[in-house]
C-alpha cells in the first residue's frame, strides 16, 4: 500500500540528534505543519529546530490528496454559525493569506502546482449549496452554483471557488525543509521545564511547537475529548477522465475527486477511525461502474484530526502552558491549515500580535454536540471488556480487517498485526504481539 506520491525519489535526509541541543524554538513533529513553522521561523530570524521520530514526511503528509483550497467542505455557514460574522471574515482572510503564501514559494520550488476552481458538492441537498454561497456572498466572496459538474454524478448542486489548486506533496517538502535544521529518528520521550528528553539527548528551548499530528501530552489541553480521528481511502486510477478542478462530497463519506498527469486520484469509503467503512472496497465499486477499463494503480489510506466545531486548534497548546504551542485538527484539509498554523505560530513566538489568534484559539468553548459524542466513544472504549488495549489512555483496540492493523476509536492511534505503532496519540507500541 503506497501512494501516487510515493515513487518520487527521496533528495533528502537529515542526521540524528547526538548529545545535547539548545535552541530557542523546537517543534516537535516533521511533517508539513513543523516544517512550515520551521522556515517561516526561521525567515523571521528565530533560532529553532525540528526533531522527528521518524523521517520527515514519512506520516500524513505522504498521504495526502494534496489539494489546497479555502473550501473546506461546507465551512463557511458553520463558522458563521458559531464564531459569528466578525470572526468568520477572520477565518476567511486567514486561509486566503495561506493560499497567497502558498503562491510565493510555487514560484521557487518546482513542485507539479496547478491552478485549479474548487468544488463543494451535495447528492442530497440543494439548499445546502445554496446556504454555503449565501455565507460566502455575507462574507464578500465570489462563488459560484452549478447544477452540473464534471463527474459520473448527479448532483443536486455545487458551490465554486475559481483559483485554488493543487500540487505534488513531497516535491514541495523536500523543497521547504532543504535549507532547514532537522533531526530525524530522533524521538522525544518526555518534556519537562523548557527541556525534552529524546532517545539521542535532551534539547533545552525557550519555546516549545508540538506539531505531531495529534498532541501527544495529554496532561493540558483536554485534546482526547477536543478532537477524534477520521480514516479515509484513496485509489489512484489510470483514467483518461480530466474533471477540471478538485472536487469534495459535503457530507464526510462522499467521495473526492483531482487529477495527477494520468492518473484520477478518487478518495471516500471513509469513517472514525476505530469502526467500520466502504474503505477501497466503496471506491473500487465505484471505479467499476464508472471507469471499467481503468487500471488501479495506487492504494492508500490518510488519517485526519477532527475537531468539535470544523476549525484548528492553533495556539497556545492550554491556557496553563506559557510558551508552548501546538498545531492541530486539520479537519481534512492539512495543507491549507498547515500554512495558517506556520503564519500565525511564527506570528506569536516572534511577539507579534495576529488578528488571527481568537478564531483558533485551541483554549476556546468545547461546548459543541461533538464534544458528547467524543466523550461517549471514549468510555464506551475504556469499558469495553477486550485486549489488546492502547497504551495512549486505555480503550479497546479493534482489528482492522481491510488494513491488517489494530485501531483505537476512542483517539485514532494505531498498530500493525506486530503491535508496532503506526498513528499516534499513542507514542508507545504495544507491549506483546496482539492476537486476533
Amino acid at each position: 500500500m503506497k501512494s501516487v506520491w510515493s515513487d518520487f525519489e527521496r533528495s533528502l535526509s537529515f542526521n540524528s540528534l547526538e548529545g545535547d541541543f539548545k535552541t530557542n524554538t523546537l517543534i516537535i513533529g516533521g511533517g508539513i505543519a513543523g516544517i512550515l513553522c520551521s522556515h517561516f521561523l526561521r525567515s523571521a530570524g528565530i533560532d529553532c529546530a525540528v526533531v522527528e521520530s521518524n523521517r520527515i514526511f514519512s506520516g500524513v503528509t505522504e498521504n495526502t490528496t494534496a489539494k489546497i483550497s479555502i473550501q473546506h467542505g461546507l465551512i463557511f455557514q458553520r463558522v458563521l454559525h458559531s464564531f459569528g460574522e466578525e470572526k468568520a471574515k477572520l477565518f476567511l482572510k486567514a486561509h486566503q493569506k495561506a493560499l497567497t503564501e502558498y503562491e510565493k514559494l510555487f514560484e521557487k520550488i518546482s513542485c507539479d502546482y496547478e491552478k485549479k476552481d474548487s468544488f463543494v458538492y451535495s447528492l442530497t441537498d440543494r439548499r445546502k449549496i445554496e446556504k454555503e454561497i449565501e455565507a460566502l456572498d455575507r462574507l464578500g466572496l465570489k462563488a459560484d452554483f452549478l447544477e452540473e459538474v464534471d463527474l459520473p454524478l448527479k448532483i443536486k448542486g455545487a458551490v465554486r471557488i475559481k483559483n485554488q489548486g493543487q500540487f505534488h506533496p513531497l516535491k514541495f517538502a523536500m523543497g521547504i525543509s532543504e535549507d532547514l535544521l532537522i533531526f530525524e529518528n530522533t524521538k522525544v520521550l518526555e518534556l519537562k521545564k523548557n527541556k525534552a528528553v529524546t532517545n539521542r539527548g535532551e534539547i533545552f528551548f525557550e519555546n516549545l511547537i508540538v506539531a505531531t499530528h495529534f498532541p501527544i501530552f495529554n496532561k493540558h489541553g483536554l485534546y482526547p475529548l477536543k478532537m477524534f480521528q477520521h480514516r479515509s481511502y484513496v485509489v489512484a486510477l489510470e483514467a483518461k477522465k480530466n474533471v477540471n478542478g478538485i472536487y469534495v462530497d459535503e457530507d464526510e463519506k462522499g467521495l473526492s475527486f483531482r487529477n495527477y498527469k494520468d492518473f484520477l486520484i478518487l478518495g471516500g469509503g471513509a469513517h472514525r477511525t476505530g469502526k467500520s467503512g466502504g474503505g477501497w472496497r466503496e471506491l473500487e465499486a465505484f471505479a467499476e461502474k464508472n471507469f471499467p477499463e481503468a487500471e488501479i494503480s495506487y492504494r492508500w489510506a490518510a488519517q485526519d484530526c477532527m475537531t468539535l466545531d470544523g476549525v484548528s486548534y492553533i495556539g497556545q497548546y492550554s491556557k496553563n502552558t506559557p510558551n508552548v504551542y501546538v498545531t492541530t485538527g486539520f479537519n481534512k484539509w492539512g495543507f491549507t491549515s498547515a500554512m495558517v498554523s506556520a503564519l500565525l505560530l511564527s506570528d506569536l513566538i516572534s511577539g507579534k500580535e495576529s488578528p488571527f489568534s481568537s478564531i483558533f484559539s485551541p483554549s476556546r468553548t468545547m461546548l459543541r454536540p461533538q464534544l458528547a459524542v467524543n466523550t461517549f466513544e471514549s468510555l464506551l472504549g475504556l469499558l469495553t471488556p477486550t485486549v489488546p488495549r492502547c497504551p495512549h489512555l486505555g480503550c479497546a483496540l479493534k482489528y482492522n480487517k481491510e488494513e491488517h492493523s489494530w485501531d483505537c476509536s476512542c483517539h485514532g492511534s494505531r498498530f500493525s498485526e506486530e503491535g508496532k505503532l503506526l498513528d499516534s496519540p499513542s507514542t508507545a507500541d504495544l507491549k506483546k504481539k496482539p492476537k486476533k
